[in-house]
């Protein structure tokens, strides 16, 4: 009896042990590819990636958007997912990285943590490594991430505005990000994406401008030299979701906190006016 007693007590520890092993899987926000920048978007289509649009930040740096039906289908499942709705593609100085979706699933409360999406394009760039943090996060310390006591968590967008109906919500969004006229001017339109089976859509936001504190080239102007590792291009661009009638955004506290996770609070406070500046841009866009 103690014999059979004991086995079960060694199965039931021993399961445990796998099972918190597997949950504490460590995830990095981004992936070094090996494929040739030329062959980058021939690769990405091969693999089911619909290209939904490409800019270019600041010279020497380009972003790929994409999008997959598992990226759409995935999203529409939870609240706000519109925001990891896509994958981002870096080429910098013709290195190639992109974002790592495990990571990004489980930082945006996804439904699932993308292990299709990840096997797609680890097929289609290759996967020489992970990188971006140290240590990683494992999906638990990403489903409830905020870089420090009393910064937002990923559950408290900012309202940039709100609108009679979802449609009204869209078209002025969408308007605002491609005027060039008066404060508009802030911020360039990069795609839109519209969630399946829901009153969802997610634009990509450049944010421009040399005085603008939060413009893509000035944020990454600092981080770079905090980081040595450009290739956290594949951190832009931002989000403007329209869910319903409202137009929402990750606070920059939280969107390029979890995309530089090891940043200290001495060189955080170096970007202190960015998530500012990228909010009112953002405002004059969603106006």
């Amino acid at each position: 009896m103690t014999l059979r007693l004991s086995n079960a007590l060694f199965l039931v520890l021993f399961l445990g042990a796998a099972w918190v092993q597997a949950d504490d899987t460590k995830y990095k926000p981004y992936v070094s590819a090996s494929t040739a920048e030329a062959d980058v978007k021939a690769k990405l289509q091969e693999q089911g990636f619909e290209v939904v649009g490409e800019y270019e930040p600041y010279t020497g740096a380009k972003v790929i958007v994409v999008t997959s039906e598992t990226l759409k289908n995935t999203a529409a499942l939870s609240t706000n997912g519109g925001f990891g709705a896509t994958m981002r593609v870096a080429i910098t100085d013709g290195v190639v990285s992109y974002t790592n979706p495990p990571y990004w699933a489980n930082a945006y409360r996804m439904a699932t943590e993308l292990n299709d999406v990840a096997k797609a394009l680890k097929e289609a760039l290759g996967h020489k490594g992970e990188f971006g943090s140290a240590d990683g996060m494992n999906s638990d310390e990403l489903r409830e991430y905020h870089y420090a006591v009393f910064m937002p968590y990923f559950n408290k967008p900012v309202k940039l505005a709100t609108y009679s109906n979802y449609d009204k919500c869209v078209e002025t969004v969408e308007a605002g990000l491609k005027s060039e006229k008066g404060d508009k001017e802030q911020t360039q339109f990069v795609y839109r994406l519209d969630i399946p089976n829901k009153k969802e859509t997610v634009f990509g936001m450049g944010v421009l401008g040399e005085k603008n504190k939060g413009s893509d080239k000035n944020v990454m102007t600092i981080l770079n030299k905090h980081t040595g590792k450009p290739e956290h291009t594949a951190y832009m661009p931002y989000e403007i979701l329209c869910s319903d009638t409202k137009a929402l955004m990750l606070d920059g506290k939280f969107r390029i906190a979890i995309s530089f996770p090891d940043l200290t609070k001495w060189q955080f406070k170096d970007i202190a006016r960015a998530p500012k500046g990228i909010k009112v841009a953002a405002e004059a866009a969603a106006e």
